[in-house]
C-alpha cells in the first residue's frame, strides 16, 4: 500500500495507546484505580547500562584532568549560547543549584542525586528555563568522560568547579551519583493542572506559609523555591520572607543557612528578562523535533546574551558577577532600592541611586553598565529583621560567609546522598556533619550465636521481636538515604516516643535487648535486627520450614550528641500498611500511603506483597489488633492470608471508612476483620495476581524464601558499609 492509498483508507496502520482516551495510559478509564507505578519508578528495564558498577567505574576517572576541562570550558563562549561576560559560572551554578534544589525534606524526593533534571517535568519547568542549554555545553565532556562520569555528578560537579573558578573555595565534592534513565514521573510535585499557578492552591491560608500542603516545599508548581517577583507575583518583602522561611526550612535549611544561599548564589551571574517574555517559544517537552531536545527558543536573541530572557527579571546582582566577593551585601544594605518593570514586563527592585562605577556593565558590551537588581526574595534577606541581622553579620565577617556558604553549598548538593560513608572521591570530606546523621563504626566481631542464644531465652514474642526490628528499619528512605536499622536510633529521642512505635511495647522489648548487646559486645542496632531475624526464623520453624535468616553484624549505636532529633520528625510514620496502622484517617487512601512507604524502602510490588502477608500471619499488627490476620495458626510463617483472601467462600463486607468484616457466605459467621491495606491485595488486579501466587498450594516455600528476601533487604537497606 502506498501513500496515497494509506490516505483514502482514513486509517492509522499504528495502534496509538489502545482503548485510552489519549494514547497515555490504559488506566486513564479507572482514574480512581490503585495506580503502582510508583513501585516500578527506578525500574531497570531501560537502563541502557544494563549489569554496569558506577563506583568500579568511577575508580577509573581522572578527576584532575575533568576539573581542568570544566575550568575551560566556563570561559569558552559558544556562538549557539553565548556566555554572560564570556563567563558561564552563573548558569552552570544555577543549574546545579536548580538540580539539588528540588529536594524536599518531608520525603527526601528530589535533588541532584538521579540526574532527573534532564528528564520530565524538570526539564521543562519554567524555573528552569535554558538550564537545558547549560546541560547541552556539557556535553562535550560527559561524551568524553561516558560512563565514569554520571550526569548527576556532571551537573553538580560544574557548579563546584564554576565557584572555583571565580575565586571561591569550596567545602568538598564526592562523587556517586548514580542516573536514572526515565522520568520519576510519580513524585508528586502538586496538584496544579498549569504551570505557576497561584499559590493559594497548595496552602491552607496562603498568608500563613505552614499550612503549605506536604511534602511539597516550592510555593508554585514550576518554581524551586518561591516566586522572585513576590507573594503570587505581588511584591512584598515581609511577606516574601515568610515563605522563603518555611520554603528553605523544608528544604533543610535554617535561616542562616538560607542567607548564606541566598547571598553566595547571587553574588555572580543574572537573571534574564530583557525581552517580551510571550515571544519565547515552548519548554523543551513541547518543542518541535528540529529543536532536538532544547526549549524555550528566542527568535530575537540574535546571538547576544543581553536579550535573553528566563525568569523576566533582568540584570545582575552584584557589580562584578563574575567574582566572588562581597558585592551583594555592599550593594544590598548600603542602597536603597525602588520597585521598577523589567523589559519583560516582571517586578524588580532597584537602587534609588548608584554610582556608574558601581553598576555591572552589559553582558555582551562592557561599554555599557546597567543598574544591578534585587528580587523581593533579596529584598526580604534586608528587611525582615532576622533575616536582617544575619545579612549584617555576614557583610561585617566576610570570612564568616564563606565558610557559611561553603558548608551550606555542600549540605545543598550533598543532602539527598546520605552519610558521608557513600562519599566517594578525592575532594569529598570525611568530617562527620550532623545533617548526615552519622553512625559510629560498629562491632562485627563478637559471637552472633551467642547473642542469638541469649535473645531467644529473653522470653519475647515473635510479633514483639519482628515489630520492633521492623519499626526500627522502616524508617530508611531511599530518597536520601536517612533513617534505617543501623544505629539503633529507635531507642533515642524522637523515635522511641513516635506512636507508631509503640512506646510502651518498644521500652519493654529494649530492656530485654539492651543488656544483651552489652553483655556479648553487640551494638543495640545488631540485636534489634537479630531478634527480629530470630523472630522470622521461629514462625518459618512453626510452619514446617527451618530456615536461617541471613545476618551481617557490624552496624553500630548513635547517640543523642549524633542526632538532630529535630530534623527526624520529618521520619515519623503516620502510617504501616506493614503493620495495619493509621495514625488518624488522611485525604490519602490506606492503601496509598503504603504504596509510598514501600517505594521509599525499595520494595517492589511482590516484595511488598510477601512482607504485608507475612506481617499479619506472624502477628504484628500495632496495637495487637487482629485486622488482616486470616488465620487460626497466628505467629507461623503461613501463606494463610493470600489463601483466605482469594476463597470465595467468604464475603467482604464495609463497617467503616477503614473496617471491614468477613464473613463466611454460607453462614453469614463472622470469621475476621480487615482494611482496606488487606483486601487491596485482592481487589487490585496487578496485586491480587501476586496474591495469588502465595495462595496456590504449591507455594509454601516460595513464600517462605521469598519473605525471607525482602525481608533482608529492608533489613539491610542502610548497611552502606557492607555494599
Amino acid at each position: 500500500m502506498d501513500g496515497n492509498d494509506m490516505d483514502k483508507s482514513g486509517k492509522c496502520p499504528v495502534m496509538h495507546g489502545a482503548l485510552t482516551t489519549t494514547g497515555a495510559d490504559v488506566m486513564e478509564w479507572w482514574p480512581n484505580a490503585l495506580n503502582l507505578d510508583i513501585l516500578h519508578q527506578h525500574d531497570t528495564k531501560p537502563n541502557p547500562l544494563g549489569d554496569f558498577n558506577y563506583r568500579e567505574a568511577l575508580k577509573d576517572l581522572d578527576v584532575d584532568a575533568l576539573k581542568k576541562d570544566l575550568t575551560a570550558l566556563m570561559t569558552d563562549s559558544q556562538d549557539w549560547w553565548p556566555a554572560d561576560w564570556g563567563h558561564y559560572g552563573g548558569l552552570m551554578i544555577r543549574m546545579a543549584w536548580h538540580a539539588a534544589g528540588s529536594y524536599r525534606v518531608a520525603d527526601g524526593r528530589g535533588g541532584a542525586g538521579t540526574g532527573n533534571q534532564r528528564f520530565a517535568p524538570l526539564n521543562s519547568w519554567p524555573d528552569n528555563a535554558n538550564l537545558d542549554k547549560a546541560r547541552r555545553l556539557l556535553w562535550p565532556i560527559k561524551k568524553k568522560y561516558g560512563n565514569k562520569l554520571s550526569w548527576a555528578d556532571l551537573i553538580v560537579l560544574a557548579g563546584n568547579v564554576a565557584y572555583e573558578s571565580m575565586g571561591f573555595k569550596t567545602f568538598g565534592f564526592s562523587f556517586g551519583r548514580e542516573d536514572i534513565w526515565h522520568p520519576e514521573k510519580d513524585t508528586y510535585w502538586g496538584s496544579e493542572k498549569e504551570w505557576l499557578a497561584p499559590s493559594d492552591e497548595r496552602y491552607g491560608d496562603v498568608s500563613k506559609p505552614d499550612t503549605m500542603e506536604n511534602p511539597l516545599a516550592a510555593v508554585q508548581m514550576g518554581l524551586i523555591y518561591v516566586n522572585p517577583e513576590g507573594v503570587n507575583g505581588e511584591p512584598d518583602p515581609l511577606k516574601t520572607a515568610e515563605q522563603v522561611r518555611e520554603t528553605f526550612a523544608r528544604m533543610a535549611m535554617d535561616d542562616a543557612e538560607t542567607v548564606a544561599l541566598t547571598a553566595g548564589g547571587h553574588t555572580v551571574g543574572k537573571t534574564h528578562g530583557n525581552g517580551d517574555a510571550e515571544l519565547i517559544g515552548p519548554e523543551p517537552e513541547a518543542a518541535d523535533v528540529a529543536e532536538q531536545g532544547l526549549g524555550w527558543a528566542n527568535p530575537k536573541m540574535g546571538g547576544k546574551a543581553t536579550n535573553a530572557v528566563t525568569s523576566g527579571i533582568e540584570g545582575a546582582w552584584t557589580t562584578h558577577p563574575t567574582k566572588w566577593d562581597n558585592g551583594y551585601f555592599e550593594l544590598l544594605l548600603n542602597h536603597e532600592w525602588e520597585l521598577k518593570k523589567s523589559p519583560a514586563g516582571a517586578w524588580q527592585w532597584e537602587p534609588v541611586d548608584i554610582k556608574e562605577e558601581d553598576k555591572p556593565v552589559d553582558p555582551t558590551d562592557p561599554s555599557v553598565r546597567h543598574n544591578p537588581i534585587m528580587t523581593d526574595a533579596d529584598m526580604a534577606m534586608k528587611m525582615d529583621p532576622r533575616y536582617r541581622e544575619i545579612s549584617e553579620r555576614f557583610y561585617n565577617n566576610p570570612a564568616e560567609l564563606d565558610d557559611a556558604f561553603a558548608r551550606a553549598w555542600f549540605k545543598l548538593t550533598h543532602r539527598d546522598m546520605g552519610p558521608n560513608t557513600r562519599y566517594f572521591g578525592p575532594e569529598a570530606p570525611r568530617k562527620d556533619l550532623i545533617w548526615q546523621d552519622p553512625i559510629p563504626a560498629g562491632n562485627a566481631d563478637y559471637d552472633v550465636a551467642a547473642a542469638k542464644d541469649r535473645i531467644a531465652e529473653a522470653g519475647l514474642s515473635i510479633g514483639d521481636m519482628v515489630a520492633t526490628a521492623w519499626d526500627s528499619a522502616r524508617t530508611f528512605r531511599g530518597s536520601d538515604y536517612r533513617g534505617g536499622a543501623n544505629g539503633a536510633r529507635i531507642r533515642l529521642a524522637p523515635q522511641k516516643d513516635w506512636e507508631g512505635n509503640e512506646p510502651e511495647r518498644l521500652a519493654r522489648v529494649l530492656a530485654a535487648l539492651e543488656p544483651i548487646a552489652k553483655d556479648t559486645g553487640a551494638s543495640v542496632a545488631d540485636v534489634i535486627v537479630l531478634a527480629g531475624n530470630l523472630g522470622v526464623e521461629q514462625a518459618a520453624k512453626a510452619a514446617g520450614f527451618d530456615i536461617e535468616v541471613p545476618f551481617t553484624p557490624g552496624r553500630g549505636d548513635a547517640t543523642d550528641e549524633m542526632t538532630d532529633a529535630d530534623s527526624f520528625k520529618w521520619l515519623e510514620p503516620v502510617s504501616d500498611g506493614f503493620r495495619n496502622w493509621l495514625k488518624k484517617d488522611y485525604v490519602v487512601s490506606p492503601e496509598e500511603m503504603m504504596l509510598d512507604r514501600a517505594q521509599l524502602l525499595g520494595l517492589t510490588a511482590p516484595e511488598m506483597t510477601v512482607l504485608v502477608g507475612g506481617m499479619r500471619a506472624m502477628g504484628t499488627n500495632h496495637g495487637g489488633t487482629k485486622h488482616g490476620v486470616f488465620t487460626d495458626n497466628e505467629g507461623a510463617l503461613t501463606t494463610d492470608f493470600f489463601v483466605n483472601l482469594t476463597d470465595m467462600g467468604y464475603k467482604w463486607e464495609p463497617k467503616g471508612s477503614n473496617l471491614y468484616e468477613v464473613a463466611e457466605r454460607a453462614s453469614g459467621q463472622v470469621r475476621w476483620t480487615a482494611t482496606r491495606a488487606d483486601l487491596v491485595f485482592g481487589s487490585n488486579s496487578v496485586l491480587r495476581a501476586y496474591a495469588e501466587v502465595y495462595a496456590q498450594d504449591d507455594s509454601k516455600e516460595k513464600f517462605v524464601n521469598d519473605f525471607v528476601a525482602a525481608w533482608t533487604k529492608v533489613m539491610m537497606a542502610d548497611r552502606f558499609d557492607a555494599a
